[in-house]
């Protein structure tokens, strides 16, 4: 029986089922495209409600540093309550769209590919098909994705407070601002790695929500595990994957020098043009390749033991070791069948 690799399953599953790497653009991108225009025309009518006044705009029209820093600061004066208070609006509407389109593609992209794994792997064993799943998934799904968003929120606020902490070992009187990176990065970086780990437990505990209909603290915990006991299958499907990404990221940022570097000879319309095309483009290669890795969790999962574990090869006999044939008959004249020596029974 031949082993299956996870890592190329997963592949195999994002190419031969193009719809679900549709939907996964369809939802994620539906949400960045309403984030996108909420942050534009909230920035136009934040920007319309500002006054400036004469002098303001003769400062500006001098293009000097110093006039220019303070007629911004006479226009800004007094707005920023109003610019925080429409970010804070803007990112809780955000954050519930994001919440509820989340849960459902995944609960759409995971039922998929669970029908499409059971199906390849029913001519071997029969897996996790005795206990049908609870009815309602989705309540979990959500309560793991706010679990998602308030570790992000925590991550922000532990970093400003990381910034906060660093910066009294520097005053105006004795300032050090070397040492404050210095101890800023570290923190940072662990807070950073902290979250990023908490994020990727609660986006595969979505796998077993679905699979199983268990709460989210149960899919949580399910993830613990299923990342422990088969901690080799999933390092390789996401170290593959990520490698791929770090491929895609590398050609998708040197595409975009191109039109950069013609930003001095081309229209800025047509170089804006082709910077959102790559970007575009980037973006659905990185969707395909989150489906791809999600798809190698589910075969993980859903894989029969007995498929996950090669069977032993025959050892071959050495180059020198001559392949004698067994003996089947018993020599009677061999002198060991004596306990005496030169008493062998004689026929």
């Amino acid at each position: 029986m031949d082993r299956v690799s996870p890592t190329i399953e997963g592949f195999r599953a994002a190419f031969r089922r193009p719809s679900l790497t549709f939907a996964e653009i369809a939802w994620r991108w539906t949400v960045g495209a309403i984030a996108a225009t909420l942050f534009v025309f909230s920035s136009i009518e934040y920007l319309d409600t500002l006054p400036v006044t004469n002098s303001d705009s003769a400062l500006l029209s001098t293009r000097q540093p110093a006039l220019v820093a303070r007629a911004i600061s006479h226009i800004l004066r007094g707005s920023l309550n109003r610019a925080v208070f429409a970010a804070l609006l803007v990112a809780l509407a955000l954050s519930v769209l994001w919440i509820v389109g989340a849960s459902l593609g995944r609960l759409a992209t995971v039922r998929a590919l669970l029908d499409y794994f059971r199906g390849k792997f029913a001519s071997e064993v029969i897996a996790n098909t005795d206990a049908p799943a609870k009815p309602r998934p989705i309540r979990a799904l959500i309560d793991l994705n706010v679990l998602r968003v308030a570790a992000v929120l925590a991550a922000i606020l532990a970093v400003a407070g990381a910034g906060i902490l660093t910066s009294f070992v520097s005053s105006s009187t004795n300032p050090r601002p070397g040492l404050v990176f210095i101890l800023f990065l570290p923190l940072a970086g662990l807070i950073c790695l902290a979250s990023w780990a908490l994020n990727w437990w609660l986006s595969l505990a979505g796998i077993f929500a679905v699979r199983d209909g268990d709460d989210a603290l149960g899919s949580l915990s399910a993830a613990v595990a299923f990342s422990r006991d088969r901690a080799g299958s999933v390092l390789a499907v996401s170290i593959w994957t990520g490698l791929a990404h770090l491929v895609a990221f590398s050609v998708a940022t040197t595409a975009a020098s191109l039109p950069l570097g013609l930003l001095q000879v081309a229209p800025s319309r047509l170089v804006i043009a082709g910077l959102i095309l790559v970007a575009l483009a980037y973006f659905a290669v990185a969707d395909w390749l989150y489906m791809a890795r999600l798809a190698g969790y589910v075969c993980i999962a859903e894989m029969p033991d007995a498929l996950a574990v090669s069977a032993p090869l025959p050892v071959p006999p050495s180059a020198g070791q001559q392949s004698n044939p067994a003996q089947t008959t018993i020599d009677r004249d061999e002198p060991i069948l004596s306990d005496v020596p030169n008493m062998a029974v004689k026929t």
